[in-house]
């Protein structure tokens, strides 16, 4: 039984040279190895993380226009809506539903006061009462210009046999018939009767326009009291409640046979013909945003162009109001309240140093950024101007053609370098 190959074994002879090569090439590999395990391992403590590519957004730095927007919610609403209110105290007695269809003119709702209909009776009588005082103060008037013309006219008969009186008494006085006295004595009394007539004359004059005058001021109460008439005529009339506007009753605020004070709201008609979009602005954004600015709308899978025709000059829960009137035709197929969004062009800014936005100026508030350096992403700061939905202004920190990673830069965790493993 052989156990083993020793006693076919034998030594044999090295040959010259041969080992002291493989001493060297041995040597060599070793310190090569430790050169590698070195750069590794100086690079994994340069580096305090390693992040996979495939997980991040890298983009660069550009120059171009910016355009600056601001991308809200909104809903699409009625241009007219009008509230109609009830005009006094009254029982409300409903005509129609809650989604009716109505047109211009059409009887919503029918309104009892008995207050203004009795104001409405004691107006009517304060009219006819007033009309009579001035057919009396007419016949009045007729009759005090009569008097002072028929005063002023026996004053004029009076001033002309006073004048023959004289003209007998002259004659008289010239043949010796009458004395001096006498003659005098008719000069005296034609004197007398000119006066007379003078003034009676006059006082005919201010008689008639004293009476012209009252029976003006009877006309004037007249037409006053036409006018409160016709005040309270339209008020009683108001308690017919009609449709301002073709549309549809979008809200009852009252049940029926209810009763209301003056002033209270009781439905709102809704205009479906003219419909606007309400937007929902940041607070951040107020003090950009102005009338006249252009907006895009997104309705559906369409764009449709229009302006802010309003703005709401208070801030409530974060966020003003606007409205956006469509340019043009108004867009088919639009419904009330439906969800749309908007993208309001603020401003266009030529020739800056631009980055596409992404979560970096959320996560590093914008005062950081992680440029790329070969596979390495090298934390350094920078200073950010103008936003826009897609874009951000570069102020400093970056140049043109640098390689910025814009998205996942939330696992670096805030790391100075991070090794990129592509």
């Amino acid at each position: 039984m052989i156990q083993d190959t020793s006693a076919q074994d034998r030594p044999l002879n090295p040959i010259p040279g041969q080992t002291g090569k493989k001493r060297h090439a041995w040597i060599a590999a070793v310190v090569v190895g430790i050169l590698l395990v070195v750069l590794l391992v100086s690079r994994w403590l340069g580096n305090e993380r390693s992040v996979d590519a495939s997980r991040l957004r890298i983009a660069e730095v550009t120059r171009g226009t910016l355009v600056r927007d601001a991308a809200v919610n909104g809903r699409v609403v009625a241009a007219v809506s009008p509230t109609l209110y009830a005009p006094a105290a009254a029982t409300v007695t409903l005509k129609i539903h809650a989604g009716d269809t109505v047109r211009k003119g059409d009887l919503l709702a029918v309104l009892d006061s008995p207050d203004l209909s009795n104001q409405l009776a004691r107006e009517q009588s304060n009219l006819e009462q007033i009309e009579s005082e001035v057919a009396r103060q007419r016949i009045l008037s007729e009759k005090q210009k009569l008097i002072a013309r028929r005063d002023a006219d026996e004053a004029e008969v009076a001033r002309l046999g006073a004048e023959r009186l004289l003209q007998r008494s002259q004659r008289g006085y010239q043949a010796g018939a009458i004395s001096e006295i006498d003659y005098l004595r008719a000069q005296d009394a034609l004197k007398s009767a000119e006066i007379r007539s003078k003034q009676a004359g006059q006082a005919s004059g201010l008689e008639i326009t004293d009476v012209g005058l009252e029976l003006k001021t009877k006309l004037s109460l007249l037409q006053r009291q036409r006018l409160v008439l016709a005040d309270v005529q339209r008020r009683v009339d108001e308690l017919n409640v009609r449709a301002p506007v073709n549309g549809v009753i979008g809200t009852l605020s009252v049940a029926d046979r209810a009763v209301v004070a003056a002033n209270t709201a009781l439905m709102t008609v809704v205009d479906l013909s003219q419909l606007e979009v309400e937007l929902e602005i940041p607070e951040s954004y107020a003090d950009d945003i102005g009338l006249g600015m252009s907006a895009e709308v997104n309705i559906g899978t369409a764009n449709t162009n229009g302006k802010l025709s309003a703005l709401s000059p208070e801030v409530v829960n974060h966020q003003v109001l606007a409205r956006v009137r469509f340019e043009g035709a108004q867009p088919a197929g639009l419904r009330q309240n439906q969800r749309v969004t908007a993208r309001i062009l603020i401003e266009e800014k030529p020739n800056v140093v631009m980055l596409p936005r992404g979560s970096f100026v959320e996560d590093l508030g914008g005062r950081f950024a992680y440029v790329m350096d070969g596979s390495i992403a090298v934390r350094q700061p920078v200073q950010l101007g103008a936003t826009s939905v897609s874009a951000v202004e570069i102020l400093s920190g970056l140049k043109v053609g640098d390689h910025v990673v814009i998205a996942g830069t939330d696992a670096f965790e805030n790391a100075q370098r991070v090794s990129i493993n592509h």
